[in-house]
């Protein structure tokens, strides 16, 4: 979009030159060499530069627009980015303190817990 908007803009830029650059006559409206037909009196042509004018003006609306959509998503992905490291660490710390309560309750606890659980009845 932002090209596009810029690339409107150059062309009613260079319309809006090639009218100015080529008018000689009174009430004659040329572009680029060429006389456009039905164009004879100073309104006509005044219309003409408001035409160029509106087609700049909505080439620049589509490049700004283009422009803030594509500040908007840049923005969007770096906080995606910082909310993704941000829950892996808090994952890997609770990997952690999961890993040293398993190895804490997988310990023997006291003098004389490894023979008391290695001594189950077997039940005869």
């Amino acid at each position: 979009m932002l090209f596009l908007g810029l690339a409107l803009a150059v062309v009613a830029v260079v319309a809006g030159a090639a009218v100015i650059m080529g008018n000689t006559g009174d009430a004659q409206l040329s572009a680029f060499g060429d006389t456009i037909p039905g164009i004879t009196s100073e309104w006509q042509v005044f219309l003409g530069g408001a035409v160029v004018a509106i087609v700049f003006m909505a080439g620049m609306t589509v490049a700004a627009f283009g422009f803030n959509r594509s500040v908007r998503v840049r923005r969007e992905l770096r906080e995606l980015r910082e909310e993704h490291l941000e829950s892996i660490h808090t994952l890997e710390l609770e990997k952690r303190q999961l890993q040293r309560e398993l190895a804490r309750f997988r310990q023997p606890s006291g003098p004389g817990a490894g023979e008391a659980s290695q001594s189950v009845p077997t039940g005869r």
